[in-house]
């Protein structure tokens, strides 16, 4: 088996890169990737075991329990940027440490069904959301205080679509390179 390097393992899809021009293809698709991320991500992880789910997919990095919760807890952020976002001109967000975020006890410990379930219902509302958005709505910004950057809704469909893909490619990774056997 290769052995990947210490980039690989963290961007296994690579970084997000945004283009200003989003075709509705690519922007459906978008919105597909994240009303099927709570399948995949349960599907991959359901039928883990307590050690497999508290091994870090990389040296140094989360336990797939981690970044299940993580999931969760991020996405939850970005769905109320989009709301922010819809709702006030060019709100100022609110940063989290999702790494402080991380080594709180519930994303130790916690049960992954109670994150899964959550996502079920966060995409749910999310997908809907998403797909009554007029053009006017998808150039909508917020701003994010870390360098005071601007992110347009259509942006921050993207991230999230590949937010969620990354996340996924680090579980499916860990699985494949421990030869786990799983769905």
């Amino acid at each position: 088996m290769e052995e990947r390097t210490l980039e690989e393992l963290k961007y296994p899809i690579g970084h997000f890169v945004f283009t200003q021009k989003v075709s509705e293809v690519i922007l459906s698709d978008w919105i597909s990737e994240l009303e099927a991320l709570p399948t995949r991500l349960e599907d991959l992880v359901i039928d883990l075991n307590q050690e497999q789910l508290n091994t870090p997919y990389r040296p140094g990095g989360w336990t797939i329990r981690q970044v299940v919760h993580h999931l969760a807890d991020s996405h939850h952020h970005s769905y109320t940027r989009f709301k922010w976002a819809l709702t006030e001109d060019r709100p100022v967000i609110k940063a989290y440490d999702e790494k402080e975020w991380s080594n709180l006890f519930d994303a130790n410990i916690a049960p992954i069904i109670l994150s899964l379930n959550y996502l079920k219902a966060l995409h749910a509302k999310l997908v809907y959301l998403l797909k009554g958005l007029s053009k006017e709505d998808l150039e909508k910004v917020y701003l994010h205080p870390d360098g005071n950057v601007e992110v347009s809704l259509m942006e921050n469909i993207g991230k999230y679509a590949w937010h969620g893909n990354h996340h996924l490619a680090h579980i499916e990774s860990l699985i494949e390179r421990k030869g786990w056997n799983c769905p």
